[in-house]
């Protein structure tokens, strides 16, 4: 009797579905254990590993200057697709598999299409699922869009692991300001740029006029573009716009615009990025590290599982009709 419920616990155990938990640790101000997997239908690419490789490796060092030398990126192991061919570099798994994945390279998914996101279910502060990058994107020039591919990995990063949103708002792109002026929805208000109605575009070049004030809502009209300048000296934020060259910081509470319409302010009571950031479990005992130098580069590993058969063996003995049955109810059950 005892061995039949060790069983049937041991098979609740394996086959019900797990929560998805990351493996990532912080030590020494060095992110450990982060798992990059692509999925088993992207066709195999040694130029997307190598594209992996060179964004995380950006982003090492743009994230440890935003973070005012507080971390960087220590280790990462790159999940190999069973799909692909096998090869002497490639290491066996221990733990790491696609669904506990810290981030995933899969093909685009209807509502983003190449833009990367960073699946959020909590509250300000806390972390996000997984981040998702698709091949395009890691294999395509999108610097005019989206800037350097390692400031994109920081701004995901700042989502995945310290749950904090975005500070611009495509719905609402424009506010009223306590001075009665429109602003562009962004952080922070030191960002310039142009607001226009783009007309017509051909090629490179498009034809634009100034936006028109709406009598009815006192916003601009709806087709109202805010279009940053491409010189600036406003070094933030990282989660307003990194793509802009001067941008290398996080909204502090110095430069936060707690009037904007945005999800940050929304979800996170008008807290600063940089402030929600400070407040994580990471930062509470990361000191800066001393010195000039910058932190080594990340070490890379590449995973790759074999293709495993599982064989089933019935006891067909009356001993186990107990058993049996508990299985036809899991199966039931898991079924509806």
């Amino acid at each position: 009797m005892v061995f039949r419920l060790k069983l049937i616990l041991f098979l609740v155990l394996h086959f019900l579905p797990k929560v998805k938990s990351s493996m990532v640790s912080l030590n020494n101000n060095g992110y450990e254990d982060i798992v990059i997997a692509i999925n088993p239908s992207v066709p195999e690419n040694e130029t997307l590993i190598q594209s992996i490789k060179e964004m995380v490796t950006e982003a090492s060092t743009y994230l440890f200057h935003a973070t005012e030398r507080r971390v960087y990126f220590r280790n990462v192991s790159i999940l190999i697709p069973v799909t692909w061919e096998s090869k002497s570099e490639y290491l066996m798994p221990k733990q790491e598999s696609y669904d506990q994945a810290d981030v995933i390279v899969a093909d685009p998914y209807l509502k983003y299409g190449d833009d990367p996101y960073t699946l959020q279910y909590g509250q300000c502060g806390e972390k996000g699922q997984y981040i998702h990058f698709t091949p395009n994107f890691l294999l395509t020039d999108n610097m005019s869009i989206y800037g350097p591919r390692g400031k994109v990995f920081v701004h995901e990063w700042a989502h995945l692991r310290w749950g904090v949103f975005d500070e611009y708002n495509v719905d609402r792109p424009f506010y009223i300001s306590r001075k009665n002026t429109i602003e562009a929805t962004r952080c922070s208000t030191h960002i310039t740029g142009m607001n226009v109605v783009f007309n017509e575009c051909k090629g490179g070049s498009c034809i634009t006029r100034q936006c028109r004030r709406d009598s009815k809502t006192g916003l601009y009209e709806a087709k109202c573009t805010f279009i940053p300048n491409k010189s600036q000296t406003a070094r933030d934020s990282i989660m307003f716009m990194q793509n802009l060259n001067s941008v290398t910081e996080f909204c502090t509470a110095k430069t936060h615009n707690t009037e904007a319409p945005n999800l940050q302010n929304k979800m996170c009571n008008h807290k600063s990025t940089w402030d929600v950031i400070k407040e994580s479990d990471d930062f509470q005992n990361a000191s800066p590290m001393t010195g000039t130098n910058l932190p080594p580069h990340p070490i890379f590993s590449l995973l790759k599982s074999k293709h495993r058969v599982v064989c089933l063996v019935l006891d067909k003995s009356g001993s186990m009709n107990t058993v049996r049955q508990f299985l036809l109810t899991f199966k039931y059950l898991i079924e509806i």
